[in-house]
């Protein structure tokens, strides 16, 4: 059983659209041919049959009656002319003459007359088609005044003859027709066979071309050889290659970043656990030389661990399956139980970490999203508040509603140093961190929050919390000037059920 998603054959495709419209035409060429070869016997036997009846006419007078002024119509075929009108060996013919009365006069009774409704004409020539038993014939007729008369009534004069001859020519045109079609047709179709085949040579060009290609050649496909018609799926190619190539490198470049990261903590580890061993062989450790080295390696290990983290978060974000499996979201929820579980870590810094916005139990904001990425986008923006905000300093998540936009706003904001305007671009790149901070971390959090917004088309911004003062990073009670960042969703109208109030 096929499958309607078979591939299917361009050439033969092609193949049957030119050759169907052929086919169907062919027998209307035929029926057409008939036609027109019936009119052109026709014209030839019609002339002749026309001529006969003339001369026929040309036979009917009238003899005057004895006594009165009228005469009595008469009409006389010598034998010799009887048995010429009767020589024809293939049709049969028939003529008849009738009186000014309608009487008969001469020749065969069984022609039928022309309709009483037909207009008279003297000695204008018609011709009809009739049925006589057993015999189709081809009538030739017309009215004439008998000789020695120029008025009063006429009389009638009809010429019949079988079809035979005119069957005979009409079967020859056509054969003379026909016949060379049924050479001229299939050779039709092997010239259209042979040029299908030299039209998509190109195409089967191209397909080596791009089959003899290595794996990891990315460059354009040369587009001066190839047809107009196929101009813009190459163009299409390019751009997909042109774009996966773009891909790649990023990729490369992103892996050449993650290793160069990961290789710190982990030769930090490494350095630490060589030079505790050491000691230990050298017998010189003590108790407290040996806790500052397991915490020094502690502290690497808490940086890899991280660093993991925030990669494997990275491919989640960029999982395009991954994300398009969305469910209804509360974005309140989410944000309050990260506000929680960041709560120990902010008295450690001794941070005030707080949530402004509606409650859980009242909160009717929804979001169509994926929960797991939602929740790590908004735990990336409040890690990176607490590392970058100073002791003493405030952080807060913030959630509001605008009505009239259609969006839910997520906000999260620190009286940090803030970010330069020059700055505010870069910080999303991966791996990228300001300098002059010295805040220990990944370079990953903004990105992996960056890319979470582009999946659920939400629009981010970053912007200061307070005003900047030129020439000073910290105000009169050394706050900076914090940054606030700001994504917005699109908010998500729920269906009314029935029954609803």
């Amino acid at each position: 059983m096929r499958a309607e998603s078979d591939q299917r054959s361009l050439f033969g495709e092609i193949l049957d659209w030119m050759l169907a419209p052929l086919l169907l035409i062919w027998p209307m060429s035929v029926f057409l041919t008939w036609l027109v070869a019936q009119g052109i016997a026709n014209k030839p036997y019609d002339r002749e049959l026309g001529e006969m009846a003339r001369t026929l006419g040309l036979q009917v007078s009238v003899e005057a009656s004895k006594g009165s002024g009228s005469g009595k119509a008469r009409y006389a075929l010598s034998s010799e002319a009887a048995a010429l009108l009767r020589a024809d060996e293939t049709d049969t013919v028939y003529y008849q003459v009738l009186g000014t009365q309608g009487e008969f006069l001469s020749g065969d009774r069984a022609l039928p007359l022309p309709g009483e409704d037909e207009p008279v004409a003297a000695w204008e020539l018609r011709y009809r088609d009739e049925e006589l038993p057993g015999d189709s014939v081809r009538v030739a007729y017309l009215w004439v005044w008998p000789e020695g008369q120029a008025g009063g009534k006429m009389m009638l004069v009809q010429v019949a003859e079988t079809l035979g001859k005119r069957s005979r020519l009409t079967n020859e045109i056509i054969k003379g027709v026909i016949l060379p079609q049924f050479v001229i047709l299939p050779l039709a179709v092997l010239l259209v066979w042979l040029a299908l085949a030299r039209g998509i040579a190109p195409l089967n060009e191209l397909q080596r071309r791009i089959r003899s290609r290595d794996s990891s050649d990315l460059s354009p496909i040369d587009e001066r050889r190839i047809p107009d018609e196929v101009a813009p799926l190459v163009r299409a190619i390019n751009d997909l290659l042109g774009r996966l190539d773009q891909s790649i490198s990023g990729q490369k470049h992103f892996l050449a970043d993650a290793a160069h990261q990961l290789k710190t903590p982990l030769a930090g580890l490494r350095m630490q656990a060589e030079l505790a061993q050491r000691e230990i062989d050298l017998g010189r450790s003590s108790p407290s030389e040996l806790k500052l080295s397991l915490q020094q390696i502690s502290l690497s290990s808490q940086r890899a661990a991280h660093m993991v983290n925030q990669l494997l978060a990275m491919a989640r974000a960029e999982d395009n399956e991954h994300s398009a499996r969305r469910v209804e979201v509360n974005l309140v929820e989410l944000a309050m139980e990260t506000v929680r579980d960041f709560v120990p870590r902010a008295m450690d810094k001794r941070i005030d970490l707080g949530y402004e916005g509606p409650e859980i139990s009242t909160s009717s904001l929804r979001l169509l999203g994926h929960p797991v990425l939602i929740r790590e986008l908004i735990r990336n923006l409040v890690d990176n508040a607490l590392l970058y905000t100073p002791t003493g300093g405030t952080v807060t998540v913030r959630i509001m509603e605008d009505p009239f936009g259609q969006v839910t706003v997520l906000q999260v904001e620190d009286s940090g140093p803030g970010i330069a305007p020059t700055e505010r671009e870069q910080v999303f790149q991966p791996f990228y961190r300001s300098l002059g901070t010295n805040v220990d971390g990944s370079g990953l959090g903004l990105a992996i929050v960056r890319e979470i917004a582009l999946q659920h088309e939400a629009e981010l911004s970053v912007d200061d919390t307070r005003p900047r003062k030129p020439g000073l990073n910290t105000d009169a009670e050394g706050q900076g000037p914090g940054a606030r960042f700001t994504v917005r969703f699109h908010a998500y109208a729920k269906p009314i059920e029935p029954g609803d109030a």
